[in-house]
């Protein structure tokens, strides 16, 4: 392929792009998504609900299939799945996130933020609980990653395994673990952290946020049977007490980007405290690595400037010198091959 002919495709594809937002806006302006929410439907009775000549509903309908948001049954048309999830989490499309891109940009770093802390006076404002909701909401799409985290951090064995049983349904070897204490610390909906105790059989966890997030965390290891396991604890991150020495384990996941260095190194601080003698700190965050990132990892840069008042992706050695000033040892760092936006872990060890 020529460079001429690279460069023609490469046009094709960013027009097809802006066409296809355009398209998918088209549909939820007029209304044909919440139409097809209610089941699926003919074109001829979506022409109708619509009030829009039917050879132009058709028209619109063609393209949406083709782009994977509206399937066929023989005349009937229907949403796709990944349709209901926009419908669901996202149904107007990031616009009222990415519609304040460019005043993001402008802003200067010396202006005062505009929104206010919330009021029981916790430091978490009201743009960063936004945020924060925002990634509880659609954490889940983050299962894949949470689970190759626990297979990387060599927890367990997995229970999904069939390899790992004998024939009477009992871990070769088995012998009775000591329980191991995870804290959660902003758990969001706990995805991070269930995936480590479905893996791990003896870690009980804490998860710690505010009632909102504890509410989906608890929904996230009750449909994975960890009840028994899981417990829950309303509290600000940062400013919550922790009780000294007494986790084995902490993870703080899609957390510190959103704080400023104070904030982050009371955190961190309050991790170590927190932590027995040996104990891990799992930090899962956006860092900024040596490769050209992806597109989706700049994305979520971007969307970070606009939902956070100092929020910042920090470089590697930067991340890892916060870590050490802390107190923590023997740093590891790896990105997170089975994330979607490029996320990646670093786990320290306190003394």
């Amino acid at each position: 392929m020529s460079n001429q002919d690279r460069t023609l495709d490469h046009y094709q594809e960013l027009m097809t792009i802006n066409a296809t937002s355009h398209i998918l806006r088209a549909a939820r302006q007029i209304g044909l998504f919440d139409q097809l929410a209610e089941g699926q439907k003919t074109v001829e009775t979506l022409a109708e609900n619509l009030k829009i000549p039917q050879s132009r509903v058709f028209m619109l309908i063609q393209s949406l299939i083709a782009v994977g948001i509206i399937e066929q049954y023989q005349e009937d048309y229907a949403l796709s799945s990944t349709a209901r999830l926009l419908c669901q989490y996202d149904a107007d499309l990031g616009d009222v996130t990415w519609n304040g891109l460019a005043d993001a940009l402008r802003r200067s770093p010396s202006d005062t933020p505009s929104d206010e802390t919330t009021p029981n006076d916790s430091p978490i404002t009201t743009k960063l609980q936004k945020r924060f909701d925002a990634i509880a909401a659609t954490q889940w799409v983050h299962t894949p990653a949470a689970m190759q985290v626990a297979e990387i951090l060599d927890l367990g064995s997995s229970p999904a395994d069939p390899a790992a049983l004998e024939g009477n349904g009992a871990l070769p070897d088995e012998q009775p673990h000591e329980s191991i204490e995870l804290l959660d610390f902003g758990c969001g909906s706990a995805v991070w952290s269930s995936a480590m105790a479905f893996r791990e059989p003896a870690m009980r966890v804490t998860a710690i946020d505010n009632q909102a997030a504890l509410v989906a965390a608890s929904a996230t290891a009750n449909s994975i049977g960890l009840t028994d396991r899981f417990e829950t604890r309303v509290g600000d991150v940062p400013g919550v007490s922790l009780p000294d020495t007494t986790y084995d384990m902490v993870v703080i996941a899609q957390r510190l980007h959103a704080f400023d260095p104070s904030q982050i190194r009371k955190i961190l601080d309050t991790a170590m405290a927190s932590l027995k003698s040996g104990g891990r700190l799992i930090v899962i965050d956006s860092f900024r690595g040596p490769h050209q990132p992806m597109l989706a990892e700049s994305l979520e840069v971007l969307r970070m400037q606009i939902q956070t008042s100092d929020g910042d992706v920090p470089e590697l050695p930067v991340a890892e010198q916060r870590m050490k000033d802390a107190g923590f040892e023997n740093i590891q760092f790896t990105f997170i091959a089975a994330s979607r936006i490029g996320l990646g872990m670093m786990i320290g060890s306190k003394p």
